[in-house]
């Protein structure tokens, strides 16, 4: 049996883009610098994770009883 599962928050993948370039360092930029570099880098992750998170927030996942497995819902 396949069982699709939609999960929703709203701030879980922002907060873990943010967190994850909290400690991004560039070597011979400044501290505005290296923000304009971050936003840049978010808003590429932000598209890629699009392939999976509806709107940002939503995320569907099927669980496989048979294989017990899990993966996620790739959008269409």
């Amino acid at each position: 049996m396949k069982i699709e599962i939609t999960l929703k928050d709203p701030d879980v993948l922002y907060d873990a883009i943010d967190y994850a370039l909290e400690e991004l360092q560039v070597s011979g930029v400044n501290e505005e610098e290296i923000e304009v570099i971050k936003k840049k880098r978010k808003e590429s992750i932000m598209e890629l994770c699009g392939k999976w998170f509806e709107y940002g927030e939503y995320l569907t996942v099927i669980v496989d009883t048979e294989t017990e497995s899990c993966v996620v819902k790739e959008l269409e």
